[in-house]
């Protein structure tokens, strides 16, 4: 705190006088000093007792004169005490009465008195606020002028006057208040949500912003504002919303953003809760964040139980009570009875939808393209595609790499199934001799024509030709390269006699064994199933089957069954974890329309008779074909030994008598194959390592 200069003077003051006042009467009683001293004090005396005569300011004026007064008695006390002691004493003490009074500083003002040495310090002055616009009474109600005083209070934010509240009906805090601008012609500027919750003494997240319309007898635009304020609202959104409301504040927010709420539909029998809602337009394609919305609908991202399907701007959220993918749905004859369309039911989607497969298409016979490793469930989705075929009326050969129980099972109700490459090369062989065989029959019209399923006449029935382990087959060292080559031709043309091929393995990638031309062939002519992939595997296949970066869905879980609580406890207790559930065989995507569809196929159980899903009758080559096939050397018993010349020629037993290696009787080929097949193609590093064995005979 700063001291007045007047103080600081006068103590100074005080301070100097004092020596002077106690030696000038012992130095020169009769000196100009002592003189000067005893005159001050005879008039500090003088007005004192004016002072005292007058009727205003008397107190004052004697502290005031009291110093000089009180100077002159101790000069005259001076001059009469014994020794400089004395004189000194009476100078302190009027020094230190002069210090601690300050007659002079204190005397100078009337009403205010500081605290001896206090000082307040200066103050910013605000500057000076805007006259409040004072607004005429305009008849408000009651509620309105209470509104009007809060908001005055708050210093009229944002410079607006409140022209109208309205309270809502059930909520004692919750109200609409109408602003304009306290200025004419001005548009309102600066209001913020922040201000006017200050306001009132509520949240700020409970307020909202609305612009005002132009409407009869009221001005609207800029200069106008609508303002709700939803105290009470929030407090019950919170605790007890809407489907809508909740939607908006725990969906669109975050997982779906900008999603609207449409509708919630909940099917008991099925155990699956359906939520709809769509994109506005402005708001584009819908953004997904799978975890996100699992989260707020309660469910784990790992259970598999909450799928999305989109359709454009619109939005089907499918909430399962158990994951879809994990329920076993039993093969029967009327799902995998192809329709007219030729379509069949292969599963269900996790939307509850059937999941389709097809025996022909506006194209021809109808290729097929399975895919899973091994235990995935590859063999029951291969199954149910030959009962549907069997179902349609198709003539059905099945060959696999290696033998097992369910297709021997199989080919109890199908016309032809074997197992090993020869085999496979075999029915390869005989399927393209066919194409050139059913080229030259003749239809009921007496014309040629391809073949398509909506034409009268036709005199074969469709050959479905099922490859399984295709890839394991494509790698043997003897036949792999002829099976290849003739796989790809008949993906090429068979479509055209009727002829579909179905190929199923553990991979599409080029760099496992299949041609380029082949894969292509396969994906447009079928709808591919692929099942049970890798995680790290999943992008990279479904780029190979041209699916867009976009669409590449996410990897299954491991496992959909939900993890047994109380690992805490057992942990506690030193108890093992229960054995993990391996319920994914089956479950995978169907490829359609070029965006995949999760889905879980259906059942067949090999350890029950199976007879009841395929038809009485087994259906057959006509006598033509086969007469065909015997004249080209192509129908027999595909399980026998290699026949002499079947491959090639044979090579003499003797060698010649100069010594020299045998010579080759001439190469015999098989009608119905293509001249000189590609045996020594290289389409993957294995087939690379095989034929440097080959010819270094490791």
């Amino acid at each position: 705190m700063s001291t007045p200069r007047s103080v600081v003077l006068e103590r100074i003051a005080y301070t100097l006088a004092a020596p002077v006042l106690a030696a000038a009467p012992n130095l020169d009683p009769t000196g100009a000093v002592n003189t000067v001293a005893l005159l001050a004090g005879a008039v500090g005396v003088g007005s004192s007792v004016l002072a005292v005569t007058s009727g205003e300011g008397t107190g004052r004026k004697l502290i005031r004169w009291s110093p000089v007064t009180l100077a002159a008695a101790v000069d005259v006390a001076a001059q009469f005490t014994p020794g400089w002691g004395w004189d000194a004493v009476l100078a302190a003490g009027w020094a230190a009465a002069g210090l601690f009074v300050l007659p002079f500083s204190r005397s100078a003002r009337r009403r205010f008195r500081p605290a001896l040495g206090y000082t307040p310090a200066p103050q910013l002055q605000p500057a000076p606020e805007p006259a409040a616009t004072v607004v005429p009474d305009d008849g408000a109600d009651h509620f309105t002028r209470e509104v009007r005083l809060l908001w005055e209070r708050a210093g009229m934010p944002g410079r607006t006057v409140v022209v109208k509240t309205v309270p809502h009906p059930g909520m004692e805090h919750d109200l609409t208040m109408l602003l304009r601008a306290s200025e004419p012609g001005r548009p309102i500027s600066g209001l913020s949500e922040a201000a006017v919750a200050a306001a009132f003494g509520i949240g700020e997240r409970d307020v909202t912003f609305a612009p005002v319309t132009q409407v009869s007898g009221r001005q609207g635009g800029p200069g106008w504002l609508e303002v709700h304020l939803t105290p009470d609202e929030a407090v019950r959104r919170r605790k007890a919303p809407t489907d809508q409301e909740w939607w908006a504040d725990a969906i669109g927010a975050d997982a779906i953003p900008g999603s609207v709420f449409v509708r919630k539909v909940r099917n008991s029998e099925r155990g699956v809760t359906y939520w709809t809602a769509h994109m506005p337009d402005s708001m584009g394609e819908p953004r997904m964040n799978l975890p996100a919305l699992c989260k707020a609908l309660g469910a784990s991202y790992e259970d598999g139980t909450v799928f999305v399907t989109l359709d454009g701007p619109d939005i089907l959220v499918s909430v399962w009570d158990t994951s879809p993918l994990a329920k076993v749905y039993p093969a029967t004859r009327e799902l995998l009875t192809p329709d007219a369309e030729g379509r069949w039911v292969t599963g269900y989607l996790t939307n509850g939808q059937p999941a389709r497969n097809r025996v022909f298409t506006d194209r021809g016979a109808a290729h097929g393209l399975y895919v899973a490793p091994s235990g995935g469930g590859k063999t029951q989705l291969m199954a149910l595609a030959v009962a549907a075929d069997a179902l349609y009326g198709a003539v059905v050969w099945l060959a696999t790499q290696a033998p097992d129980e369910k297709t021997r099972a199989l080919g109890e109700h199908i016309n032809r199934q074997g197992a090993g490459s020869l085999y496979m090369i075999r029915a390869l062989r005989a399927t393209l001799a066919l194409m050139e065989i059913r080229a030259e029959m003749v239809w009921a019209d007496g014309e040629l024509h391809d073949w398509s399923p909506d034409l009268q006449g036709c005199p074969y029935s469709p050959l479905s030709l099922y490859l399984d382990e295709f890839l394991s087959a494509a790698r043997d060292g003897e036949y792999g390269a002829d099976i290849m080559d003739l796989a790809e031709q008949v993906s090429v043309k068979g479509r055209k006699y009727a002829i579909g091929e179905k190929v199923a393995g553990q991979s599409i990638f080029v760099q496992d064994g299949f041609t380029q031309l082949l894969c292509e062939n396969l994906r447009e002519n079928c709808i591919p199933v692929v099942l049970k992939v890798a995680a790290k595997k999943v992008a990279g296949m479904f780029k190979d089957l041209g699916i867009a970066p976009d669409d590449i869905p996410d990897p299954l879980p491991r496992s959909f069954s939900k993890a047994e609580a109380g690992r805490i406890e057992r942990i506690m207790k030193g108890e093992p974890e229960p054995a993990a559930s391996s319920n994914t065989g089956g479950a995978g995507w169907i490829v359609e329309n070029k965006k995949p569809e999760t889905l879980r196929t259906l059942y067949m159980d090999f350890s029950k008779d199976i007879s009841h899903l395929f038809p009485d009758k087994i259906m057959e080559l006509t006598a033509h074909e086969i007469r065909e096939l015997q004249a080209r050397d192509l129908w027999f018993d595909w399980n026998e030994p290699p026949r002499p010349g079947e491959f090639g020629p044979e090579p003499d037993d003797d060698e010649d008598d100069d010594g020299d290696a045998p010579k080759s009787k001439g190469k015999r080929r098989s009608p119905g194959t293509k001249p000189g097949p590609r045996r020594d193609t290289v389409t993957s590093p294995r087939q690379a390592l095989e034929a440097i064995k080959n010819l270094t005979n490791a």
